[in-house]
């Protein structure tokens, strides 16, 4: 599923808004998540989950088409951690 995919759904399932509208508001929402994330704030969304920012320490790493050793800087990353209603509700369409 793409952005666009969801704008259209946006889209459809509201009806007072244009594609064009639907789009931009899709746009908004994953910009403002992003914006929050870079200020290292976690993002909740109830029934959905949780992102949040981690930190990756610096560790040592191989590379592996030459097996050099080589050092990985520490870095964030992004974590998603599913809600309790989100896991069964994807199940329970992975069954139908």
């Amino acid at each position: 599923m793409t952005k666009h995919d969801i704008a259209r759904v946006v889209y459809e399932r509201h009806g007072g808004i244009s594609n064009r509208e639907a789009a931009r508001l899709v746009e908004v929402i994953f910009e403002t998540i992003k914006r929050h994330l870079g200020e290292g704030e976690k993002v909740q969304i109830t029934g959905f989950g949780t992102f949040l920012v981690r930190q990756k320490r610096e560790r040592r790493g191989r590379n592996p088409q030459t097996g050099e050793e080589m050092l990985i800087r520490s870095r964030s990353s992004v974590v998603f951690r599913p809600s309790k209603l989100f896991v069964p509700a994807v199940n329970a369409v992975l069954s139908e």
